[in-house]
């Protein structure tokens, strides 16, 4: 096989793209790499994939969790629709859709069981025990660098790290606008978010690419969540507001392919991500109705408080196992097994609790929660 000429084929399409999309001749790693016939950004994508944090996607809780009801949306459908609503746009202002897959694919990697809650829970823990913050889009970096991969990571892009750690779709902007970063630059913006956790939610990406999943992360959820609100029954679709819907339509389809048409309308040919101003005024009282009739009620009060007893309790136990270097423990046959010595040696013990927990399925939180009541 002629390496070169499957490479070249792989890289043929990116003649085609705008001047300020990315392109695969910019990718930077943090360790040097034998590359093959695959792009870099192409490459991060099969890394990402083939990683047991991406398989745990399919039982972590996007919104609701432990619904009794097959069709609501878990955390590997988010991402998915992130990556297809990403692709979408990118092709449509030929980007670089290699980097948008990767970026989608991994932007969620370091969610918590219970989704938002879980993240809020263990903000707490870790601020009581290592006064750091926790945040789902750091510690999707963080897996990636440093604990994936048996502790060893998965030397992915600068470029995706990047887009992975700016991902954030809570804070709605009416432009994205990419700013470039050296990998120090990058680096440093990483280190500052586990003590200013407003800071890293407004990071703007260092490619365009990563303002079109940014964006794409909004559009991913802000619709399918009001359907998985109407089928638990908790609104109806009458409810939405008539200016959202005679906006952007009151189905997710028509939600997603309305945003997705004003964006591609007013990016084409540009280097930075629009909206319209109706859009984009629409999409923010939407956001604001989710908060109200969807994420302020995903849980109730005595839920919140079983599971965030639960989260608390099995951080304290899982340390002082560290702490008593108990080897029956879980966190060490079904975790530190698994790492390296180095991962083990550099990490703190309380890191190393935080991993684990944030790294488990809901199914396997709960279980764990389960156990320690019986015990």
């Amino acid at each position: 096989m002629d390496i070169n000429k499957v490479r070249k084929n792989f890289l043929s399409k990116e003649k085609y793209l705008q001047p300020f999309a990315t392109k695969s001749e910019e990718a930077i790693r943090l360790k040097k790499i034998v590359e093959d016939m695959r792009p870099p950004y192409f490459r991060d994508s099969d890394k990402i994939i083939h990683s047991f944090s991406y398989t745990r996607y399919a039982d972590k809780t996007q919104v609701y969790s432990y619904k009794d009801n097959g069709n609501i949306s878990k955390r590997m459908t988010h991402v998915q629709l992130v990556s297809k609503i990403a692709r979408t746009i990118g092709r449509a202002l030929k980007l670089n859709d290699d980097l948008i897959e990767a970026i989608a694919l991994g932007h969620d990697i370091g969610h918590s069981p219970l989704g938002h809650v879980g993240e809020q829970i263990l903000d707490e823990i870790s601020m009581n025990a290592l006064n750091e913050r926790f945040a789902h889009n750091i510690q999707s970096v963080r897996y990636y660098m440093n604990v994936d991969n048996g502790g060893k990571g998965l030397n992915l892009t600068v470029q995706t790290l990047d887009g992975i750690m700016c991902h954030n779709g809570e804070i709605l902007s009416p432009v994205y606008k990419p700013m470039k970063k050296s990998k120090k630059e990058f680096l440093r913006q990483y280190e500052e978010s586990y003590y200013d956790l407003d800071a890293s939610r407004k990071y703007a990406p260092m490619t365009i690419e990563g303002c079109v999943v940014r964006i794409s992360d909004v559009v991913g959820y802000i619709g399918r969540d009001i359907e998985d609100a109407i089928d638990l029954g908790l609104f109806q679709r009458e409810d939405i507001p008539k200016e959202i819907t005679d906006v952007l339509g009151n189905t997710n389809k028509e939600i997603v392919n309305t945003i997705i048409l004003d964006i591609i309308d007013n990016s084409m040919d540009k280097p930075y991500i629009k909206m319209s101003k109706d859009v984009y005024e629409a999409v923010f009282a939407l956001k604001r109705f989710n908060k109200k009739n969807i994420y302020l009620k995903s849980m109730t009060t005595e839920e919140y408080n079983y599971y965030k007893k639960g989260m608390t309790n099995l951080y304290k136990k899982y340390y002082n196992d560290l702490l008593e270097e108990n080897m029956r423990s879980l966190i060490y046959r079904i975790f530190l097994a698994h790492q390296s010595d180095e991962y083990i040696e550099s990490t703190k013990k309380e890191r190393i609790v935080i991993d684990f927990i944030s790294g488990m399925t809901d199914e396997y939180f709960l279980n764990q929660i389960k156990s320690i009541d019986i015990a």
